[in-house]
C-alpha cells in the first residue's frame, strides 16, 4: 500500500527544456555495429566507410555496338579517303559491354562502319578516332580502394548496387537500437480477446513498435504487466541488460497507480516528470544503470545516480509514455525518435510545413504547447492557399491521427488563435496528396464512408476529407470558402421542402449546384427488441425514457423540432433533449452504451448496430457545390463516382436509402 499515494509533477518542464535535457543525456547512447549482407542492408546505416574492393568495370569494355580498332590504324580516314580494315585481323565486331580485344584501343560505332565484302570481311571506315573513344575504361565508375559510402550513410537501393559492383558483399552497419516496450495496466487485453466493460485492447505497443521500426530501431514487446509497482519494477530490471532503451507505456501520470516516475527515481535518475505539451503531458524521462547495479542499490529509493558505487558504465535511457494513444504518439515523436536517430548517426525527421488559414477560433490553455490535429484543403485562388479545419482533439482519439493531414502547434504562451489566423502546419501526408483532397464539411451520413472508399478505389491519388459539423454548419463553411462542397438535409418548416430555401437565406449571392445523393429514412433508433416499447415521438415524454439529441444546426435536430411541434410535444418534457452528439453513429453508440434509450437518426446507422428502427420521415440528402468548383478534377471525379454502378451496388445493399434520384440536380 506504500505506493498507493497520488504523485505530483515535481519535475515539470517546458517541451524545449525537456528536449534539451533528454538530448544531452541520450547523446551518449552507443549501440555498436554488426556485419550485414549487402543484399539485406536496405535502410540500414553504415558504421564505417565502405571501401571498394575491385574496380568497376574491372576491364576495358565497349561503350556501344560497333567495331573495335587501333586508333593509329585510322589516322587520316575521311569520306574522300576511307580506310579499309579486315575483320578478325585489325578490326573486331563488338557489342556493348564486351571486353576490348588485346591490342585494340577504340570502338567505331556500327552506324559509321560499311562492310564492303562479306567473304573477305572487308570493312570501310571514313572517320578517324582517338584512343579509347567509345570505350568504358577500367575503373571508370569505381576504383579499387576508393570510398563508396561514408560513415552514417542511410543505405538506399542504388547504394546496394554500388557496393556489389565494388566487390563488397558485407557492410558494417550500426546495430538497430533495441527498444523494449513494457505495456502496463490491469485493464489491458490482447487484440482478438473477448471484451468486457472496462477492458482496453492493447494496441499501443503495436503502434509504438511500428514507429520505432520506421525510425530504424527494433522493438521488443514485453508481455502485459498489471498495475503492480513490484512487477513493473522487476520487468524493468529484467530489461536493462537486453535493451538500448526502455519504454513503459501507461503509468507515467500522477494517479495512485502511476508508478513509472517512482520506479525510475528508485532505480536511476529521473530527469523529467511532466512536459508542458498537450496531448502528451504525462511523460517521464530518466536514465537507469545496468541491472546488476540497479538491484544492488534498490534500497536507495529516491536517490539519483550521483554518489553510487557503480561498477559498470552502461546506462539505459527509460521513457514513461502516456497511455492515451495520441499522447503516446506525440511523446514518441518528441523524445524517442530523436534518441534513436541520433544513436544511428542520422538527423531527426523534419516534416514539411505550409502556411494555412484556420477556419474557426481555437481556444488554447496558457502554459501548454498544444498539438492540434487539422484537416487541410487546397484552394489555389486564396493566399495562403491552404485552409486548416480543426479535427477532434481528444488524447484518446487515435482516429484523429489517422484522418488528420497536419499538426498545428500552438505555443505555450499563447491563449488561442482567432478565426482566419494564418498558422504554420506540419504535414502528416505529402503535399501532393493534400493538394488532391476534396474537403467536405457538412452533415454526416454513413454513405460518405462508402463514397470516400469508392473515390479512392477509382482515383488512388484523390481522397475525400469529411468533417461533420451538421447541415447548417456546412452551409456556413461553404459561405466562408472553407470547403469544396457540403452535404445538407435541412427541412424548411414553412414549405416542407429540403435545402433550397436555406440556400436563399444563407448563400444568396453564391451560384451553387444542388445534387441529390439519396433519399433516406429518418426515425427513432432503439435497442434491439425495443425493451422500453417506444412506438413514436409521444413516448419520448415518458419519465422512464432518456433521449440523445443531435447538435444545434444539424438537419436531424431541425427535423426533430419540426415533428415535435406538429405533435405538440414540448422539448422541455423530454429527458436528455439537451444531450448532444455530432453523428448518427454517435446516437447509436449512446444507446448501445445504455446512456440513452432512444435517438433520432438514419436507418443505415441503426442497421450497423443491429438496433430497431421506428420510421418518422423520409428526407432528401443533397450535395451543395459552388458551380465554380464543378470543373475541379476532384469534384468531377466525385460526381462520376456517385453515378457509378459500384457505388450504387454498395448503397443498395444497405437499408434505408433510395437512389432513384441519385445524381439529379435540384432546382
Amino acid at each position: 500500500m506504500e505506493h498507493m499515494k497520488r504523485n505530483i509533477y515535481l519535475m515539470m518542464r517546458s517541451l524545449e527544456e525537456a528536449r534539451n535535457i533528454w538530448q544531452k543525456r541520450c547523446g551518449r547512447l552507443s549501440i555498436g555495429k554488426e556485419l550485414v549482407c549487402v543484399e539485406h542492408a536496405l535502410c540500414r546505416v553504415t558504421a564505417e566507410p565502405v571501401i571498394a574492393r575491385i574496380c568497376s568495370p574491372h576491364y576495358h569494355s565497349a561503350a556501344m555496338d560497333g567495331v573495335a580498332v587501333r586508333a593509329e590504324d585510322l589516322l587520316g580516314a575521311s569520306e574522300v579517303s576511307p580506310i579499309n580494315l579486315i575483320l578478325g585481323r585489325n578490326a573486331v565486331l563488338i557489342n556493348t559491354g564486351n571486353p576490348i580485344p588485346q591490342g585494340m584501343d577504340a570502338v567505331i560505332k556500327i552506324e559509321d562502319v560499311c562492310i564492303k565484302a562479306q567473304k573477305t570481311q572487308l570493312v570501310e571506315i571514313m572517320t578517324p578516332v582517338v584512343p579509347y573513344q567509345h570505350v568504358r575504361l577500367l575503373g571508370e565508375d569505381i576504383i579499387a580502394g576508393e570510398m563508396v559510402l561514408t560513415t552514417n550513410h542511410l543505405i538506399r537501393a542504388q547504394d546496394i548496387g554500388a557496393m556489389l559492383a565494388a566487390g563488397v558483399v558485407e557492410v558494417w552497419c550500426r546495430k538497430k537500437p533495441q527498444v523494449i516496450i513494457i505495456p502496463t495496466g490491469d485493464e489491458l487485453v490482447q487484440p482478438g480477446e473477448s471484451l468486457k466493460p472496462g477492458a482496453v485492447i492493447e494496441f499501443n505497443s503495436r503502434t509504438l513498435s511500428s514507429m520505432i521500426a520506421e525510425w530504424g530501431g527494433e522493438a521488443i514487446v514485453s508481455e502485459i504487466v498489471p498495475d503492480s509497482y513490484e512487477k513493473i519494477r522487476d520487468r524493468v530490471l529484467e530489461s536493462i541488460s537486453l535493451a538500448d532503451m526502455i519504454i513503459i507505456n501507461a503509468g507515467s501520470s500522477a494517479g495512485t497507480k502511476d508508478y513509472t516516475a517512482q520506479i525510475i527515481r528508485e532505480l536511476g535518475e529521473l530527469l523529467v516528470h511532466g512536459v508542458t505539451m498537450m496531448p502528451g503531458k504525462p511523460v517521464a524521462l530518466g536514465m537507469i544503470e545496468n541491472a546488476e547495479c540497479g538491484m544492488r542499490n534498490a534500497e536507495g529509493r529516491g536517490q539519483g545516480l550521483e554518489g553510487r558505487n557503480t561498477v559498470s558504465s552502461k546506462v539505459t535511457p527509460i521513457v514513461g509514455i502516456p497511455g492515451f494513444p495520441v499522447s503516446a504518439i506525440l511523446a514518441m515523436e518528441e523524445f524517442v525518435m530523436p534518441a534513436i536517430r541520433h544513436a544511428l548517426g542520422l538527423n531527426t525527421i523534419q516534416r514539411e510545413k505550409v502556411d494555412a488559414v484556420i477556419t474557426q477560433k481555437i481556444v488554447s490553455r496558457l502554459g501548454m504547447e498544444e498539438f492540434n490535429r487539422v484537416g487541410l484543403g487546397y484552394f489555389p485562388e486564396r493566399q495562403p492557399c491552404f485552409v486548416a479545419v480543426p479535427q477532434r482533439q481528444g488524447a484518446g482519439i487515435i482516429t484523429s491521427m489517422v484522418k488528420a493531414d497536419g499538426i498545428l502547434r500552438i505555443p505555450r504562451l499563447c491563449e488561442g488563435l482567432e478565426e482566419n489566423s494564418i498558422v504554420e502546419v506540419e504535414l502528416l501526408k505529402s503535399r501532393q496528396q493534400i493538394e488532391s483532397n476534396i474537403v467536405l464539411i457538412g452533415s454526416h451520413d454513413n454513405l460518405l464512408d462508402i463514397l470516400s472508399d469508392c473515390l479512392s478505389g477509382t482515383y488512388p491519388q484523390m481522397s475525400l476529407c469529411v468533417t461533420n459539423v451538421g447541415s447548417l454548419g456546412g452551409l456556413l463553411a461553404l459561405k466562408r470558402g472553407d470547403c469544396h462542397l457540403t452535404t445538407s438535409h435541412l427541412l424548411d418548416e414553412a414549405t416542407g421542402t429540403y435545402n433550397l430555401p436555406y440556400l436563399k437565406r444563407f448563400l444568396p449571392d453564391m451560384d451553387v449546384s444542388v445534387i441529390t445523393i439519396a433519399l433516406r429514412e429518418q426515425g427513432l433508433i432503439v435497442k434491439k427488441g425495443n425493451p422500453k416499447n417506444i412506438q413514436g415521438l409521444t413516448d419520448l415524454s415518458r419519465n422512464d425514457v432518456v433521449f440523445v439529441n443531435r447538435q444545434k444546426g444539424a438537419g436531424t435536430r431541425i427535423l426533430l423540432d419540426y415533428e415535435l411541434e406538429k405533435a405538440e410535444i414540448l422539448s422541455s418534457n423530454i429527458r436528455g433533449y439537451e444531450i448532444e452528439v455530432f453523428t448518427h453513429m454517435a446516437v447509436c453508440a449512446s444507446i448501445d452504451a445504455g446512456t440513452a434509450d432512444a435517438g433520432l437518426g438514419i436507418m443505415a446507422s441503426s442497421s450497423v448496430f443491429g438496433m430497431d428502427f421506428i420510421p418518422i420521415a423520409r428526407e432528401r440528402y443533397d450535395m451543395i457545390i459552388p458551380r465554380k468548383n464543378l470543373s475541379l478534377p476532384g469534384i468531377s471525379a466525385l460526381l462520376e463516382v456517385i453515378n457509378s454502378p459500384k457505388f450504387h451496388a454498395q448503397i443498395s445493399s444497405i437499408k434505408g436509402y433510395d437512389l432513384s434520384e441519385c445524381g439529379c440536380e435540384q432546382n
